[in-house]
């Protein structure tokens, strides 16, 4: 008889919201400064324990934003946003965490794990959280071809090494959360492996951030599904996740996560 699962964490949802034209799911919907901080409201309301919000598309192919641009898009928003709950900037632009933080941003979501030489400072001095992701390559070129002799060995080391370099540069460990970036830089295959294997990393001790929410190996594996069909897959997906132990799911349906979440925790309590 198959053992039956005795700890699961409930774990915590992290609403998307880009202020973009261009994202895959929603950009354009919320370019609209007013239009992003009521939905930011809304997913406060819905259960969201922290809106992760992004002024730059890191969709495949997105081209780079303008500082100035990026800064216009998403400071109004992060500052309405951050008397209703927890704010996460999401830049890989030093210059852009800088400003988000000042304006009431608790955490910096950064897809090059702090890459950019001085992001680890801004992080550091402000005593910020920090989500270090693993991607192959940039967001113009990441899914040109990407390879892996073992994808889930090598992006447990990368996030290890780079948070061990982020506790050097004086970001306290206790800060420091990790995403293997499904599809970011990954084939189906390397997605599936991951996501079959997230306990590898939620073993390093970091609290382990999944971003699965509608994304394109979805609607692949479910045979060519469209981005706004892909809800059933992607809710499958986030309770995968939550058995294994993630600590955090980030969602474009955060109401439709939260349900999902609490379903799988009555099942696991029940037993």
């Amino acid at each position: 008889m198959r053992q039956p699962i005795v700890e699961m964490p409930n774990p915590l949802v992290m609403g998307i919201l880009n202020v973009t034209p261009d994202s895959f799911s929603d950009g354009g919907l919320y370019l609209d400064s007013s239009a992003a901080i009521q939905a930011g409201q809304r997913m406060f309301e819905e259960g969201a324990g922290i809106v992760d919000v992004g002024g730059e598309s890191t969709r495949p192919g997105a081209e780079e934003v303008a500082e100035a641009e990026e800064l216009r898009r998403v400071l109004p928003v992060v500052s309405a946003l951050a008397s209703h709950g927890a704010v996460s900037i999401d830049t890989m632009k030093p210059g852009v965490a800088r400003e988000a933080l000042r304006a009431g941003a608790t955490m910096v979501n950064d897809v090059t794990s702090l890459g950019a030489p001085e992001m680890a400072e801004v992080c550091a001095e402000a005593g910020c959280t920090v989500c270090l992701m693993h991607m192959q390559g940039t967001p113009r070129t990441m899914q040109a071809s990407p390879n892996y002799g073992d994808v889930v060995r090598e992006v447990r080391d990368y996030l290890v090494a780079r948070a061990e370099r982020a506790e050097r540069r004086g970001i306290s460990r206790e800060k420091i959360w990790i995403d293997p970036g499904i599809g970011f830089g990954k084939a189906i295959e390397h997605n599936l492996a991951l996501l079959n294997h997230l306990e590898v990393l939620v073993a390093t001790g970091f609290p382990v951030v999944v971003g699965v929410s509608r994304k394109s190996f979805i609607g692949r594996v479910l045979g060519g599904l469209p981005v706004e069909d892909r809800l059933e897959g992607t809710l499958a997906t986030q309770v995968v996740a939550q058995l294994a132990g993630v600590a955090v799911i980030r969602a474009h349906d955060v109401l439709a996560t939260k349900r999902a979440i609490e379903m799988a925790r009555a099942i696991v309590d029940a037993g």
